[in-house]
Order: structure tokens, then sequence, then C-alpha cells
């Protein structure tokens, strides 16, 4: 049976290099996606959006419970408000503009959708106080996930994303301090406000605390396969 080209892993000299020397390649990447919310219209009024998320979280008191009886530090509407596109223009605009990231992150990592698009399954709000934390986990349920950034003051945490092979490294040794960065085990991508970060749903990210006396707002959110 013939093997199909891409099931073939091709080596040669490496560019610039003489046949003998090593060739050594980097397989199963993982990809972080980081671009300006602004790249993708409609356009988000950086003020308005921290206003409404402030509006929202003082209005939602089942959040406030579900926050309080978890143990949750700050504000989620996770748990919550499942409708926020539909109950506040602003959350719909911003749809629009993560639909067209998503969709260029998702022609990045060459999906075969067959078809059917990558689509909004969950959106949530996040305020995270002095002092609070999110810890490690993942979104089994979906395919693309990502946030994008409201206040992010001095001293806020950066997102922490961790190698998806970490489980499997048994005895392997720890990487140098100054290592790669496509070696390390951990990475810290620090956003700037109104940027959207996205990576795929099985990479396991954290937020580290909060060392800033003021709020770090986030949106962030989950797309499915249609």
């Amino acid at each position: 049976m013939e093997q199909r080209s891409e099931e073939i892993l091709a080596f040669g000299p490496p560019r610039g290099k003489t046949r003998g020397m090593a060739d050594i390649k980097s397989l199963f990447v993982t990809r972080l996606y980081r671009a300006a919310l602004s790249e993708h219209g409609p356009s988000i009024d950086p003020d308005e959006m921290e206003a409404s998320c402030y509006a929202i979280a003082e209005d939602d008191e089942a959040g406030q419970e579900w926050c309080e009886e978890n143990g949750y530090p700050g504000y989620t509407s996770y748990a919550s408000l499942t409708d926020l596109p539909w109950r506040f223009p602003i959350f719909a605009d911003l749809v629009k503009s993560l639909d067209a990231h998503v969709a260029a992150f998702a022609e990045d990592l060459e999906f075969d959708l067959d078809g059917r698009d990558l689509k909004l399954e969950d959106i949530w709000i996040n305020i995270l106080p002095e002092g609070g934390t999110h810890s490690s986990h993942l979104h089994p349920h979906s395919v693309i996930s990502g946030t994008t950034y409201v206040a992010m003051p001095d001293g806020a945490s950066a997102l922490k994303l961790e190698d998806p092979r970490s489980a499997r490294m048994m005895a392997a040794p720890g990487r140098k301090k100054d290592a790669r960065e496509e070696l390390r085990t951990f990475i810290y991508a620090k956003p700037n406000v109104g940027d959207v970060l996205l990576w795929e749903s099985w990479l396991r990210h954290e937020v580290p605390m909060n060392m800033s006396e003021e709020e770090r707002i986030s949106v962030s959110f989950n797309y499915a396969w249609g």
C-alpha cells in the first residue's frame, strides 16, 4: 500500500550544513496565538468593557454566591451567566471579533474542519483581586480556548502555560534555566490590555497569584467544533 507523503518524516542535510552533521527537528509543536483584539473588528472600547465587567459583577448575585460557596477569589460569571453576548451589546461585538481571531488561529493550526466552523461555546468574566489565583486546569470539551485582557495593572500575574508532556517525562531531568523557550517546561505569557491569547484547549494553564493591589480583569472563552 502506498504511504501518504505526510506520514513520512523526511531527513536531509540541515540548511547551511553538510551531510554528516546531526539533523534535529522540532515535532508536535504547541502553538500560542497572540494578537491585539483590534486586529479584527468591530472595535471594542477598553474602558466600556471594564465598566461593563464591573456592572455585571455587581448585579450578578448568583455568581457572587457561587464564588463564595466555592472559595473562588474575586468574581467569575462562569457558573452563573451563559448568555453575555445576548444580554450586553459590547459582548456581542466582542464575540464577532473573537470569531475572526479563532478562525485565523484554526487556519494556522491547519485543522480539517470538514466544512464546519469553530463556534463559541462559553464566555465569562474573571475579576481577580490582590492575592487571587486560578489553579492549573484545562478545558476538556473544547477545541480552542483563550482570554482577552481588560485590566492588567502593574504586578498583575502573567498566564502560566505548562508543557503538555509533563506527565510523561518520568525520569527526565529538568531543563537548564536558560533553555530555549521551545524547550522550557513552563512559559509565562504577559499580555497587555487589549490583547487576545488563544491556545488549544488541551493545554494546561493557570494564573499565578495577583501581586497587584488592583484587580486583574479578563474575559475567557471556549470554542467547540460545530
